[in-house]
């Protein structure tokens, strides 16, 4: 992504473009405002994800370390029994990935997929698939999520909206591309599930699983906030004091870090961790999305010099002149940067900040539309995942598939998804614009 920054920058230079100063000025375009682009796009986006990433890997750490994944799954299984096998596997992928990042949820819920595929001897895409589709829509178009929080901020969205919409979008997206492709794919895709892995871990003698109800509601208490907040700016005027607490406490960075302190209590000390213990856990749940937070400051400066360099205002002008409206516009560029990079969060970064000045010329918009725009950009982001994704191979080793099963399987589930979702929203854009 840097690379590609200084390319593009170093041909805006080449073709001697100007830049606008605070002061109004034009004035030719160096390497050196390059690289100023590179630093500020990169610092930009880093100030207002990198706490986000950290506390959400934390809380997904300890939904892992404390077992509350089985708990959760086991209380599903009870409520929804052996018949409805598929909805129990789909509830659980929202519960866990509501919070928790793809990998991350996949992980936990792997030996659950495994277990229950054994036990009631079903095909194993039928139940791994509708995992895949679920924990994939709940990381590309939900808050806290990084990419759905990013452009919440770069389009000045309300998160409580985007939650609701993202619901709405999101669960039959998910049925599309899980139960109902998960039919077609076992005909033609015979794939056989991995041994269910020794489930003895390093658990201190006092340990105990926390209850399902403390679990569920670490899960969902961002989410609870979060809608909180947009319910009091909605319900309430501008300058009211239990408004502005609200919006305070309902802040993504504020929400999970609530549900993090909470977690290290009912999925921490609770069940027989010690202080040390936990401190261990963060540092490592903290450690491991290094590499992530890297990837998302190069997405974040790649967007940055894309604007600076007027490529921004040029493809905008070009999404005009196609008649294109903003949702479809910013699921097509969010589409061809995912295909291109691999990454989704990358892709929904970089389509968000060309996005931002395509919204503001668009006034009329309603909050429910720009919350739609980015649900479609979201799931714009999760389309055609192939080998240049990382999620591509964390698929193919956890689920013991071929190359060719994965392409078959999950490309196409992916693919399904992003298309799915930008007509589901592009409907429900046009309803809301009436």
């Amino acid at each position: 992504m840097l690379i590609a920054s200084l390319i593009v920058g170093g041909g805006a230079v080449l073709l001697g473009r100007t830049v606008r100063e605070a002061s109004g000025k034009e004035v030719p375009l160096t390497m050196l405002k390059i690289a100023d682009s590179i630093k500020i796009g990169a610092g930009n986006t880093l100030g207002g994800i990198a706490a986000i990433i950290a506390l959400g890997t934390m809380l997904g750490k300890l939904l892992a370390e404390s077992g509350g994944a089985e708990v959760l799954a086991k209380e599903f299984i009870r409520f929804f029994g052996p018949q409805r096998i598929q909805l129990c596997i789909m509830a659980l992928a929202l519960a866990v990935g509501l919070t928790t990042w793809f990998a991350v949820g996949l992980v936990l819920l792997l030996p659950i997929l495994l277990t229950l595929t054994h036990e009631t001897r079903q095909p194993f895409l039928r139940l791994a698939l509708p995992l895949l589709a679920c924990l994939s829509v709940m990381h590309g178009v939900m808050p806290p999520h990084p990419g759905p929080v990013l452009a919440v901020d770069k389009l000045n969205a309300q998160n409580g909206l985007v939650l609701l919409w993202g619901f709405i979008i999101g669960l039959p997206t998910a049925a599309i591309a899980g139960p109902i492709f998960a039919r077609w794919a076992i005909q033609r895709v015979e794939a056989n599930p991995p041994p269910v892995p020794d489930k003895s871990k390093n658990a201190p003698a006092e340990f105990r699983y926390p209850g399902f109800k403390l679990t569920l509601l670490a899960i969902l208490l961002p989410v609870m906030l979060m809608l909180t907040a947009t319910v009091a700016e909605l319900s309430l005027p501008k300058g009211n004091q239990l408004r502005e607490s609200a919006s305070f406490i309902g802040n993504a960075t504020t929400a999970l870090l609530v549900s993090v302190l909470f977690g290290l209590w009912a999925l921490g000390t609770r069940c027989g961790y010690s202080l040390s213990q936990l401190l261990k856990f963060t540092e490592q749940s903290v450690a491991s999305v290094g590499m992530t937070l890297v990837v998302i400051g190069g997405g974040g400066a790649f967007a940055r010099v894309l604007t600076d360099t007027g490529v921004a205002d040029a493809i905008g002008r070009l999404g005009q002149e196609a008649h294109l409206s903003p949702l479809l516009y910013g699921w097509l560029v969010s589409a061809f940067i995912r295909v291109a990079t691999g990454s989704a969060t990358v892709a929904i970064t970089t389509a968000s900040g060309l996005l931002a000045p395509v919204v503001a010329q668009h006034p009329e918009l309603t909050q429910h539309q720009i919350a739609l725009i980015i649900c479609a950009v979201g799931c714009g982001s999760l389309f055609l995942s192939h080998l240049n994704d990382a999620g591509f191979w964390i698929v193919r080793d956890c689920l013991g598939l071929t190359v060719g099963q994965t392409l078959r399987t999950w490309t196409v589930c992916e693919t399904i998804v992003g298309i799915a979702g930008m007509l589901i929203s592009l409907v429900c854009y046009h309803i809301m614009a009436r």
